[in-house]
């Protein structure tokens, strides 16, 4: 076959097989829609048309790990679930679960600008303990890019250097503190109200007994004053 009659060919089927794409199209500019009955896979990632990454959906063995303007870092997670991104590439939440061997978890979070969750929903069980309630915490100004960079760091340093440091940066309040939690732990319904140090200060309580109570907590969380339906009568 000659050169010239392989090009003719060959323009022919492109062209032909242009017009069969064009046909099935609907001939008309715009979004491509399909009907699937099953879509079977591990992990679909949403864009915008510049690329811009603003929402992932993904087993456990292929959730990314922290992204910040589009920016991947290691971060773990033993979850599967959906994280979302703002309009610059940046995680700003997520709905993430698990569970096996009669224990489960499920968060859904709200994250601070570049930063981790200041308000989560969780439902969590291990064995014969349970947890469920809004969470709502502080978190520092600063991006988390730099403690994500500061990890291997982190890693690096002996233990008892690494477990001094973060002890005294958790006392600190240097990675953020849970400032309030609405919920129910084993079988006491709360709302226990924290410092800026993630102290407990004010505690209200019922019990699985039904006794209501008004704990008042000094700067170390302990019980300075109790509040029951016995000392209002």
């Amino acid at each position: 076959m000659n050169n010239q009659r392989y090009l003719t060919l060959y323009s022919a089927a492109v062209t032909a097989l242009l017009g069969v794409m064009l046909f099935t199209s609907g001939g008309a500019a715009g979004p491509r829609q399909q009907q699937l009955e099953v879509l079977d896979v591990q992990r679909i990632n949403i864009r915008e048309p510049d690329g811009t990454l603003r929402a992932v959906l993904s087993g456990r063995a292929t959730l990314p790990g922290a992204i910040i303007r589009g920016k991947e870092y290691p971060h773990p997670r033993e979850q599967a679930g959906m994280l979302f991104y703002n309009d610059e590439g940046t995680e700003s939440g997520g709905l993430v679960f698990d569970g096996a061997k009669g224990n489960s978890a499920g968060s859904l979070t709200f994250d601070a600008y570049e930063q981790d969750q200041i308000l989560q929903l969780v439902g969590m069980t291990q064995g014969s303990r349970s947890a469920a309630g809004l969470m709502v915490n502080d978190r520092p100004q600063r991006s988390i890019v730099q403690d994500l960079e500061e990890q291997a760091q982190l890693k690096a340093l002996p233990e008892p250097e690494r477990t001094r440091l973060l002890s005294e940066r958790a006392s600190s309040g240097y990675y953020g503190q849970q400032r309030m939690f609405i919920g129910k732990t084993n079988d006491k319904a709360t709302i226990v109200l924290a410092d800026k140090s993630g102290t407990p200060r004010l505690q209200l309580a019922v019990s699985a007994a039904g006794q209501a109570s008004i704990d008042f907590l000094d700067e170390q969380g302990a019980v300075v004053k109790s509040l029951t339906a016995d000392h209002l009568n």
